[in-house]
This record gives C-alpha cells, structure tokens and sequence, in this order.
C-alpha cells in the first residue's frame, strides 16, 4: 500500500479534491435551493440535469482525448466547471441552474475518466487492486471531507461556491504535474442493451433500479434534509452518513459476495436497504435515527453497484466484461436521470417525508424482482456447477465512471494469482 501511495499520491490528491469540489456543489444545490425558493420539483430537475450530463460526458469524453489529447481536454473541461460554480450564485434561476448542472455533470465526467485513465496508467500490474481500494476510499472521503466545509460559510453567501471552485482548479496541479505520461485508450467492443439484459436481467434491471437510489442519496437527501428544516451542520452530518456507511460496509459484503450465492446476497442487502429506508420514514424527523437510516441505506446501496456488477460477469466471457460493464453503467445512468424526477414529484406533492418511501420502494421493488429471477434460472452454486467459481468482488463506486469499472472488473477476470496470493505479472499496465 505504501508504494502505492508513493507512486500515484499526486494523482490521487488530485481526485480527492475533485470529489470534495463536486460533493460541496452536490448537497449546495439543495440548501441554497431552498434559500432561493426554487420548489421541490425545480430542485428535483436540477438534480437530474447533473447526471444527464454526466451520462453524456462518460460517453463523449473518450473520443475527445483521442482527438486532441488529455491535457487539453483536462484543462478545458476543469475550466468550465470553475466558471459554473461561481455562476451559480449569480443566475439564482432553475432554467439556468439546470444548464450549469448539465454543463458540470458533462464535465465533471470528462475530468473523472481524464484523471482515472493518468493513475490506471501511474500502476503496475502488482498494485492494481490495493490502487482500486485506496481509490474508492479517496473518493469517499473527499465527499465526507466536503460536507464538512459546508459550515465555513454561510450557504446564502457566496463563499461555498467559491471553495469547490478552487477546489477544482488547484485539483489540476497535482494531476498535470505528475511525472506520469499520458496513456492512451483502447477501444473495446460494444454489447447492445438488449443483449445485456438477456445475459444478466437481474443486473440490468437492478443497477436501473440503484441508479435512481444513488441519484437520491447524493442529490435529493439534501433537499429532503433541508426542506424538515435541519440546520446546515445536521445536514452536512446526515449526507457524510450515507457516504461512511458505503466506505464501511463496502468490504464485508464484498467479502460474503465472494463466499455465498450473489442472488441471494443482493436480495438481502437490498431488504435491509429497504429497512434502513423504512426506518427513516417513520423516525418522526428525530436527527439520529435519520442518521443511522442514512448510514445503512448508503452501505446497502453503495455496495450493491459492484456487487450488480460482478454477479453480471458470472455469466459473461472475460472478452464482454468491459462492454457489459459500460452497459450497466449507461442503464445505472439512465436511473439516475429519471430517479430525482421521480422523488421530486412524489415530495412536492406529498410532502418531504415521500424522500424514504420512495427509496424503499425503489429498493424493495429489487427484492421481488430478485426473488423473481430466482424462480427463472439455476443457482451458479448448484449441485450441477460445482466447478463455478465466482468472479471476485471489486470495490468500485457509483462515484467512479466507465474506465474504472472497466479496469476494475478486467482486473478480477484476468488476474492470476501466485502462491503467496500477489496477483502474477502478465504485462497489463492498466489499473
């Protein structure tokens, strides 16, 4: 771990201060939202614009980089996302928020799998899967970490629009700077959506499902939060939950996920998700028990994106995963763009509380469709198929993009491992 931090420390700097730019501009949507009178409908619109930009930035991005390169590209984008954080408090309009948020989801995007694609190529072949674990731990902890400058300033100023802004921009220093050449893309070969759901439905259905959680837990609990009138320091505490549950939580269930069968394992976490969310709607408003409900829902949901993942890839040849995982990640998109739109509506017109019904529908709504497929196809752990062995748990967020998916799940298929349990050398330099 050690060597790792040595060698890629700058780069991952760089992408904890990204995360801290974008989680301060996340849950500051909905606090100074609110400020401005924007109603829960508008806040819900301005939530989904964020994600359709981003779905459109992991999908253009690639092909820009190969046109003119990752530095352009880098600065570029970095640019127009510190030019739109500071606009924000300049253009207190829904219409105009709408188009900065998909403005800094495209963005944003672009500079994840900018910034992804320098560090896979900073990591040998050795380190690989410590760099996934301490990736995925920078990201959480750079939304934590933004949560908490949320209480520097007063959210009706402009100060906490102008942090994540330099945030962003001191970001590139680290990044640009570091000795790590610039790495190329490859090009992997599609898998059509429809052939994706007749591999896996569970998967298919159940990352649509996750998006729209996901999209509630970083966007919409901050309205949620704001709107039963908790104070900004409740609110920063109540968001940074959801995201410490999924850093806590991530590697117990990825550990059952390698030892048991995964149908099974996402019906159950996806049932205690549903509990979690059920406690929340019938706390009364008591700031504790929405604490703990948040804890638990972000370390049920969180964990059920890579869980979705691998469990898709027991049924895939190595040579699809990349494509099936970029799939998934464009139907976990999709959830995300329509999910706040569906919240949103449900509290304007039924009040904040709705915030926890929904995403216990949402989650329960994964439990019977689980339990469904159980009905429609054998157990990989069958009798039959003792020979089955899984492909391993990776610890990926929805927080990363399609690169690191792509790594991640590649990684696991490939990797060999020798008889002191290190993965083997096999002349792959990607992450």
């Amino acid at each position: 771990m050690l060597s790792v931090i040595n060698n890629a420390w700058a780069l991952l700097l760089g992408m904890m201060l990204l995360m801290v730019g974008n989680g301060m501009q996340g849950t500051m949507m909905g606090v100074r939202g609110d400020i401005e009178g924007f109603s829960t409908l508008n806040l819900s619109l301005i939530t989904s614009a964020y994600f359709l930009g981003f779905l459109g930035g992991s999908r253009l991005t690639p092909d820009i980089i190969r046109r003119v390169g990752h530095v352009r590209v880098f600065a570029a984008l970095g640019s127009f996302v510190s030019a739109a954080l500071i606009l924000y408090p300049a253009i207190t309009h829904p219409a105009a928020w709408i188009l900065l948020r998909i403005l800094v989801g495209f963005c944003f995007s672009g500079l994840y799998v900018t910034a992804e694609s320098w560090l896979n190529n900073a990591t040998s072949n050795e380190t690989r899967g410590q760099t996934l674990s301490l990736y995925m731990v920078v990201q959480m902890v750079g939304i934590v970490a933004a949560q908490g400058l949320l209480n520097v300033a007063d959210p009706a100023g402009w100060i906490l629009f102008v942090i994540p802004s330099v945030l962003v921009s001191i970001s590139f220093a680290p990044i640009l700077l570091s000795v790590a050449p610039a790495p190329t893309f490859d090009t992997t070969k599609d898998m059509t959506l429809t052939e994706l759901y007749k591999r896996s439905p569970l998967g298919f259905v159940g990352m649509f499902l996750l998006g729209s959680i996901f999209a509630a837990q970083f966007g919409m609990s901050a309205v949620y939060a704001t709107q039963i009138g908790l104070s900004v320091g409740q609110i920063s505490i109540f968001v940074s939950a959801i995201f410490v549950g999924a850093m806590l939580l991530q590697y117990p269930i990825g550990i059952l996920s390698d030892r048991m069968d995964r149908r099974w394992l996402i019906i159950y976490v996806s049932g205690l998700g549903a509990v979690a969310a059920l406690l929340g709607a019938v706390s009364g408003g008591a700031f504790w028990l929405l604490c703990v409900s948040a804890f638990f829902l972000g370390g049920m949901a969180n964990p059920l994106y890579a869980l979705l993942i691998a469990y898709t890839n027991d049924y895939l040849d190595p040579d699809d995963m990349a494509a099936a995982s970029g799939g998934l990640l464009f139907v976990n998109g999709l959830g995300a763009v329509g999910g706040p739109v569906l919240i949103g509506y449900v509290m304007s017109r039924y009040g904040a509380d709705r915030f926890w019904w929904v995403v216990c529908f949402l989650m329960s709504a994964l439990v019977l469709y689980g339990l469904y497929r159980v009905t429609q196809r054998a157990s990989l752990y069958a009798d039959e198929a003792e020979d089955y062995e899984p492909v391993p748990f990776a610890p990926i967020t929805a927080a990363g993009t399609a690169m690191t998916a792509d790594v991640a799940t590649e990684y696991y298929a490939e990797g060999e491992l020798d008889e002191d349990g290190e993965i083997e050398e096999d002349g792959d330099t990607r992450l």
